[in-house]
C-alpha cells in the first residue's frame, strides 16, 4: 500500500522541519527522515549563534528577515525565549587589522550597531584574550544565542498540529514516477505526492540524482567544535562569542564550559562526520596561542557538515526541469538562522507567490535564491 499525500518533503533537520512547519498551513504534507530522530546531522552540531554578520550579503539580508520570528514567535510555538544575549566580538592580531577595517564598514552596512572597540575594552569583556596577540577588535551587541532544539521542536511540533506527519527511519530507496506523481520507497514504505521538497542538506544532489533531476553542485564542508573546561576561578557565563576576523578560531560558554571550533571547513563526502584528532589540536593551539588558556582535557567533540554551492547562498525553489521538485538545500553553516525566512520563501513559491513582502524589503530577490542561476553556471563551464 502507497500513503498519498500532497507535499513529500525528504529530511527532518532544520530545513525541512521549518518547510513542513510553513507548508502544512495549506497543504497535507508527510516528512521523511531517515534517522530514528530529526536533527541528528547537521541541526544537533550547530554552534547556535544568531549573528546578522556572518556569511555573504544573501545571508546576512535573509537572517535580517528571520530576527522578527525568532524574536517573538507565534503562540504556542515555544515555552522558552528562542534567543538569549551574548554579543560577539571580532578580534584581529596586528597583520590582520586591514581586513578587520574592511569587514567593520561592510558589517555597518546593514547592522549600524556594530562598532569597533579598543583591544583593552575586547580584554575586559574577554579577560583570557593575550594582550600581545591582540591588535584590533569590534563588537555585534545584538548578536544572540539560539535555542537550537526549541527552535527545530516548535517547528516539528506545530507541523504536527497542522496535521503534517513525521516518518522517522525512512530513508529513501528510490524516487520514481507513477500516475505523474512522484513515487518514494523508504524504509519506512512507499509515498505518493504530486509535489517534493528535497531538504536533504549534505544529501541533497544524491536525493535529485535518484529522481532523475540534475544536480546543484553542493559541496559539505567538515566544521569540527569541542568543549573544553572553563579556565579555573572565572565566570564566563556573560562572555561573548570571540571570533578571529580570518576565520580562524571562535569559542563561546555553552553550559558551563567554552565551546571552540577551529573554523574548518574541509570538503567532505556526505558522511556521518566526525572530529578528526588533527583539527581538535589546530583548533587548541590557535586558543591557547591568542588567549592565556592551556588545553589540558577536551571534554567532547564533534564535527557537523555545512554544505555549499558555487556562489555561498541558500537554492530554494522549483527545478528548472521538474517545477515539482522543489530545493530547499546549500544553506552552508547560516541555515538555523535563516530557517524562518527560507521556510516561508519556500512555502510561499509552491503556493505560487513570490518572496514574501518583508524578504524582499531586505533586498534578497528570487534570481539569488533559484536553482536557475546556478543552471546557467554550470552551462557556461560546460562550455568552456
Amino acid at each position: 500500500m502507497s500513503e498519498q499525500t500532497g507535499v513529500i518533503i525528504i529530511g527532518g533537520g532544520m530545513a525541512g522541519a521549518g518547510a513542513a512547519f510553513e507548508i502544512s498551513r495549506d497543504s497535507k504534507v508527510v516528512l521523511l527522515e531517515r534517522e530514528s530522530h530529526c536533527g541528528y546531522h547537521t541541526t544537533g552540531r550547530s554552534a547556535a549563534s544568531f549573528t546578522e554578520n556572518y556569511g555573504n550579503g544573501v545571508i546576512r539580508r535573509i537572517v535580517l528577515a528571520s530576527r522578527a520570528f525568532l524574536t517573538e514567535p507565534p503562540t504556542g510555538f515555544s515555552d522558552y525565549p528562542l534567543l538569549s544575549k551574548r554579543g560577539m566580538i571580532n578580534v584581529s592580531r596586528a597583520d590582520q587589522l586591514d581586513l578587520l577595517r574592511e569587514d567593520l564598514a561592510a558589517a555597518q552596512a546593514l547592522v549600524p550597531s556594530i562598532v569597533a572597540i579598543t583591544p583593552a575594552e575586547a580584554i575586559a569583556r574577554v579577560p583570557v584574550l593575550r594582550r600581545d596577540y591582540l591588535a584590533g577588535a569590534y563588537i555585534e551587541p545584538h548578536s544572540m544565542d539560539i535555542d537550537v532544539n526549541g527552535l527545530h521542536q516548535g517547528f516539528l511540533r506545530g507541523a504536527r498540529a497542522r496535521g503534517a506527519r513525521i516518518v522517522t527511519k525512512a530513508g529513501v530507496r528510490g524516487i520514481g514516477r507513477q500516475g505523474g506523481q512522484w513515487r518514494i520507497e523508504t524504509e519506512a514504505g512507499t509515498f505518493l505526492a504530486p509535489l517534493i521538497v528535497n531538504a536533504a542538506g549534505a544529501w541533497g544532489d544524491e536525493i535529485a540524482a535518484m529522481a532523475g533531476v540534475c544536480p546543484v553542485g553542493l559541496q559539505p564542508k567538515r566544521r569540527t567544535a569541542f568543549n573544553i573546561p572553563a579556565p579555573a576561578g572565572l565566570d564566563i557565563s556573560d562572555w561573548p562569542l570571540v571570533n578571529d576576523v580570518g576565520a580562524e578560531f571562535y569559542f563561546k560558554p555553552d553550559a558551563g564550559q567554552l565551546f571552540v571550533s577551529p573554523a574548518d571547513a574541509t570538503p567532505s563526502a556526505p558522511v556521518d562526520a566526525f572530529a578528526e584528532d588533527i583539527d581538535v589540536a589546530i583548533g587548541a593551539e590557535r586558543l591557547e596561542r591568542a588567549t592565556t588558556i592551556e588545553v589540558q582535557r577536551v571534554s567532547r567533540s564533534w564535527a557537523g557538515l555545512r554544505t555549499f554551492v558555487a556562489d555561498g547562498s541558500p537554492v530554494v525553489g522549483p527545478d528548472d526541469e521538474f517545477p515539482d521538485f522543489v530545493w530547499l538545500v546549500g544553506q552552508g553553516g547560516y541555515g538555523i538562522k535563516t530557517s524562518p525566512a527560507l521556510s516561508r520563501v519556500c512555502a510561499s513559491l509552491i503556493a505560487g507567490g513570490g518572496l514574501p513582502d518583508d524578504v524582499a524589503r531586505q533586498g534578497v530577490s528570487l534570481e539569488e535564491l533559484t536553482p536557475h542561476r546556478l543552471r546557467g553556471a554550470q552551462s557556461r563551464l560546460a562550455a568552456s
